[in-house]
């Protein structure tokens, strides 16, 4: 694979330099001169490569991405970089019989050579029975979700926003001594999609996201604090700091609960851990052929049934704003809003374009977002309206067991707590679960608005509120802190 990828790394000593009060007003940037492509420049690549086509079928996807990342860890900043790259990834198809190849050599020669090179592999690939036409020229929803705030981050604003939380973990001593670890990435993209059937999509967007842990000194304490972010001016770096400081604070010297089913009120990390794992399910191939929990009982799915609590809209929607995503699929279909669970009730599930084909469904595009639509608690209401349950800060190492049911297991991590009277009394220590997100929906007792999140495991945008939840399964309790 030809490569045409550059990378700028700062020294930890010119990172630390840059990070001090005294800058002077210096100006420095990494990314000088490291410009994401136009769409007239992507489109030119793309043409390019569409020219050289002899197939049935070509789609030319062109990603140009700036990024910049500031890591660090033990209490000192560690790294800095910025990384410029743009991808040419050409799908080839001779009737049911497709390929793909990706180069990063953006030059007419490569270009071709990629395509013959998609060709070869094309004509040697068995036929794929779920195949489908190219589609032809589309009309995209307007998402705006570009923000200079973002693509003119400088590597001294990222140290500034790791120092909110280096600083203060420096000067605490003691019991309540710290360490903290931390990751700052701010990406500049544009996606381009072209094929031979005249399809063009375009899009651009800015993403800032930070996470942080801290831990006490004496290892058994944690506490984990994130944001994401189109507009890296939403990012509250300092609040993020004292969350995860205060969260690492709090949870040491944890105490052993009994497993077994609790309250719990989980942050929105946390419901994000575990709901947006739906995003698996929420497929109507699946529900048909008896594979998923919503599979109806007496054949086919169960669209137009009940299958949460009332209070729960679960919905895609790349206009939203606190989701801003593409608006079309990796195929080029546009993509709107798409709610799938009503208050309650299964309203939709996604149809491939050959499923939805085979069923005599519409097809609507496969979705890149989620969003649980919350009510109006808050995360202290949910607390004092407890009389005994756990206060869970996020989920780690969620692995599925049965996927009729959803079913997963996984463990509480960074920040786990007794709630007892309607306050926070103990840290406890960790617990393994089993449950699933449809469980977790079914026992809803309040929500919070939604927050964006900062980590997503089943890909795309993603947005949950904090949610109280009666009957959660622990099943086991777990040493690491």
């Amino acid at each position: 694979m030809s490569r045409l990828t550059t990378s700028t790394r700062l020294s930890r000593r010119e990172v630390i330099r840059d990070a001090v009060s005294t800058l002077g007003g210096r100006r420095h940037r990494a990314s000088d001169g490291f410009v994401v492509l136009t769409r007239d420049e992507m489109q030119g690549i793309a043409d390019r490569a569409l020219k050289h086509s002899t197939a049935d079928g070509c789609e030319i996807t062109v990603t140009s991405t700036v990024a910049g990342n500031t890591r660090f860890a033990a209490n000192q900043l560690a790294t800095a970089g910025d990384v410029t790259d743009t991808t040419v990834t050409i799908n080839t198809s001779f009737g049911p019989k497709h390929a793909v190849v990706q180069i990063n050599d953006t030059s007419e020669d490569a270009v071709a050579a990629a395509v013959a090179r998609s060709e070869v592999l094309a004509k040697l690939a068995p036929d794929d029975p779920d195949a489908m036409p190219p589609l032809g020229p589309q009309q995209y929803p307007a998402v705006d979700a570009y923000f200079d705030t973002t693509a003119s981050v400088t590597p001294e604003q990222r140290a500034r926003a790791a120092l909110t939380a280096l600083q203060p973990a420096r000067a605490s001593s003691g019991a309540e001594a710290s360490v903290a670890a931390g990751y700052i990435i701010v990406m500049n993209r544009a996606t381009l999609l072209s094929n031979k059937a005249g399809l063009s999509a375009y899009h651009r967007d800015t993403d800032a996201n930070y996470t942080l842990t801290v831990r006490t000194a004496d290892g058994t304490g944690s506490g984990w604090a994130g944001a994401d972010e189109r507009d890296w001016g939403k990012i509250d770096a300092g609040a993020i700091a004292a969350h995860a400081l205060e969260k690492a604070r709090r949870s040491r010297d944890a105490v052993a609960v009994e497993p077994g089913r609790y309250t719990v009120v989980l942050e929105p990390q946390a419901v994000g851990d575990l709901v947006q794992l739906l995003n698996f399910f929420l497929d109507a191939r699946q529900a048909d052929e008896g594979r998923s929990p919503f599979t109806s009982a007496s054949g086919g799915s169960k669209i137009g049934q009940k299958v949460a609590d009332s209070s729960v809209t679960l919905f895609s929607d790349p206009a939203d704003p606190q989701l801003l995503a593409a608006p079309f699929d990796n195929e080029g279909y546009p993509l709107t809003r798409q709610v799938w669970i009503d208050k309650g009730v299964l309203a939709n599930l996604s149809y491939t374009r050959f499923w939805a084909k085979k069923q005599g469904k519409p097809f609507s595009g496969i979705r890149n977002s989620v969003k649980l639509a919350g009510g109006s608690s808050t995360l202290d209401d949910m607390i004092k309206g407890t009389e005994r349950g756990v206060l869970v800060t996020r989920l780690w190492y969620l692995r599925p067991v049965d996927p009729r049911t959803a079913l997963f297991t996984g463990l509480t991590r960074d920040g786990t707590y007794l709630i007892e009277h309607g306050a926070v009394t103990h840290p406890v220590k960790n617990f393994r679960f089993n449950d699933s997100p449809i469980f977790l929906l079914n026992n809803v007792e309040a929500m919070s608005a939604p927050a964006r999140l900062a980590g997503t495991e089943a890909g795309g945008d993603v947005a949950m509120p904090a949610v109280k939840a009666h009957d959660f399964n622990f099943t086991s309790l777990s040493d690491a802190v």
